[in-house]
């Protein structure tokens, strides 16, 4: 089959980060040992390039491309940009951070690359035999991350788990593939809409097949009740690695829940929108309740980012309508970035205080932070204020459209949950400020400076974006223009 220039514009994005990490695997081997700062600063200009050429793509209108099985549209831009912006992010968490921990080996950047390009792959997947071959690729280097920390046995720990639990979550979404195709004789999200127009699907088939997609997704969300792996895997992994997966892996997966159901499945939303509302408010309530006993700061996050994904996937509960679902996931979206700025400034603090692998990351090791380091407390405040829902923050404006879009959609008691839980978590959120800056200590604190850099961008964009929430909310409603 030959390529087409339309098949290899929509390609580029993904195609130009995956090819320029097999370059920079190659390049490393020839530079030299304790300059892996090279490295990582060719992986940041890949990164920043791959954005300009993502970008640039944004103005086109292209066709689905090699056959139907990947598309470049809107969605996808803006979803690459937040992907790639995550990247740059995790590079400037871990560059400082691996070398004061002994743990600068430097593959960790051409990995972090590989499962980039995954991320993007699963943004622009038109095909679910893509979908699960992009899920593949951004998991597998995510799995040999995890575990960089070796021989720490957490750090092992985590790599396992991660291992075992994802190849089973594959297996649950490969068979739900299988079954989708058996009951549409279609994997392409084109044909597979239009055998359910032409009502030629087997309903039963598709609907068991449509489930076991929604388990297999769940599991790369952290969704209810397929999380538990994540505090474990959080807390094990060394911090850059769990900050950056903590957000781009959200990002990614969420970006190919919304287009498979809001394109392909909204003639199942009758049956799933009840199963989708109990998974959200159950994620709500289980990572809010389960943050409140937390001690150690990277659990108490991992749980944090388990409750933020019952509130993303609120929005989602009434795909099936089409006006709706619109402005619901235009909230997701918004939302998206807000919790992409909210996240780097809280990871950013957590790696800058970490006195060695593992270490310092009590809640109780911050007291005194806000005092001795300005800087890193006022990044952490912002960022727990956003978490809560606090105004002037992006996590407020992002919280009030994901329940004003549940309120339209008719979620009115699932907005009220979410309403509630978010009362519960200032409880977590705010000791951790009050810890900060109302509890005697001498904390010890890195001052590196492209984590210092992170915090302050990240939390200033959380606070500066605020103030233009209704152009943000237009920029990502017109990045679904060709997805609903």
């Amino acid at each position: 089959m030959t390529m087409s220039f339309t098949d290899f514009l929509t390609i580029l994005p993904p195609a130009f980060i995956a090819v320029a990490a097999v370059i920079l695997l190659v390049v490393d081997l020839f530079i030299p040992k304790h300059r892996e700062g090279i490295t990582a600063l060719l992986a940041s200009v890949i990164l920043a390039g791959g954005l300009g050429v993502n970008l640039a793509m944004s103005g086109r209108s292209l066709p689905p491309a090699f056959n139907g099985m990947l598309v470049l549209d809107g969605f996808a831009v803006f979803a690459n940009a937040i992907i790639l912006v995550c990247g740059l992010a995790g590079i400037a968490l871990a560059f400082h951070f691996l070398r004061r921990m002994g743990l600068d080996n430097s593959e960790y950047y051409p990995l972090m690359l590989f499962s980039t390009a995954g991320m993007m792959l699963l943004n622009q997947a038109y095909d679910l035999i893509i979908v699960f071959l992009a899920i593949e690729l951004l998991s597998i280097p995510l799995y040999v991350m995890a575990g960089l920390a070796r021989p720490r046995p957490d750090s092992e720990e985590s790599a396992l788990k991660y291992f075992l639990l994802g190849t089973f979550s594959s297996a649950f979404l490969l068979y739900g593939i299988a079954l989708i195709y058996g009951g549409t004789a279609h994997t392409n999200l084109i044909g597979i809409v239009q055998a359910v127009s032409d009502a030629t699907t087997f309903p039963t088939l598709f609907l068991v097949g449509a489930s076991l997609m929604l388990v297999g997704l769940g599991f790369k969300l952290s969704a209810v009740p397929f999380h538990m792996w994540t505090p474990d895997v959080y807390q094990g992994a060394p911090t850059p690695v769990t900050g950056w997966m903590a957000v781009a892996v959200k990002v990614a997966g969420l970006a190919a829940l919304l287009r498979i159901f809001v394109m392909a499945f909204p003639s199942l939303a009758y049956a799933l929108s009840p199963i989708l509302a109990a998974m959200a408010a159950l994620t709500m309530i289980v990572g809010n309740l389960v943050a409140l006993v937390q001690n150690n700061i990277k659990r108490l996050l991992a749980y944090s980012s388990i409750a933020n994904v019952g509130y993303l996937l609120m929005a989602f509960v009434p795909f099936a309508n089409a006006q709706v679902a619109s402005d619901a996931i235009a909230a997701t979206l918004f939302y998206m970035v807000g919790y992409t700025f909210t996240s780097f400034a809280a990871w950013a603090v957590v790696a800058a205080a970490e006195k060695a692998e593992g270490k310092g990351l009590e809640i109780d090791d911050f007291a005194g932070l806000g005092r001795k380091y300005p800087l890193l407390g006022i990044a952490m405040t912002i960022a727990m204020l956003s978490f809560t829902g606090i105004p002037p923050t992006l996590g407020f404006w992002g919280k009030f459209y994901i329940f004003r879009a549940a309120v339209e959609g008719g979620s009115i008691a699932l907005a009220l949950v979410g309403l509630l839980t978010s009362l519960l978590s200032a409880y977590y959120y705010l000791r951790v400020v009050v810890v900060m800056y109302m509890k005697p200590g001498e904390p010890e604190a890195q001052r590196e400076p492209w984590v210092n850099l992170l915090a302050a961008v990240s939390a200033g964009a959380t606070l500066l974006l605020a103030f233009f929430p209704g152009q943000l909310l237009d920029w990502a409603t017109q990045a679904l223009l060709k997805l609903i």
